[in-house]
């Protein structure tokens, strides 16, 4: 299984908002996320800096990221565009991490 890795950006004074929001996750997104065989995905925030720090289990070749083109997650991008960095499409401004140590 892989793990993948990104950041994000919040905007300031978002992290209650953004916590409440993920909170009450969509069933169908969440299921949507879990059908492309992505698990323990984890979300952090470094409040010093309002990056978001997310981490996921892959057992297949697609990431959350990879859904960019899906009607459920468009609509959840748009929800979250007021309190997140994001392109112009409302998707979110996100860069891949590359992984420099694990230890199981």
């Amino acid at each position: 299984m892989k793990r993948f890795a990104f950041k994000m950006k919040l905007k300031p004074g978002c992290k209650v908002e953004y916590k409440k929001r993920h909170d009450a996750i969509w069933p169908e997104l969440a299921e949507l996320i879990k059908s492309t065989g992505v698990s323990d995905y984890s979300i952090f925030l470094d409040e010093e800096t309002n990056i978001l720090f997310a981490v996921q289990k892959q057992s297949g070749e697609q990431s959350s990221q990879d859904l960019g083109k899906n009607p459920v997650v468009q609509k959840w991008w748009a929800y979250m565009a007021d309190i997140m960095e994001t392109n112009a499409d409302n998707s979110p401004v996100s860069i891949p991490l590359e992984e420099v140590f694990h230890m199981d």
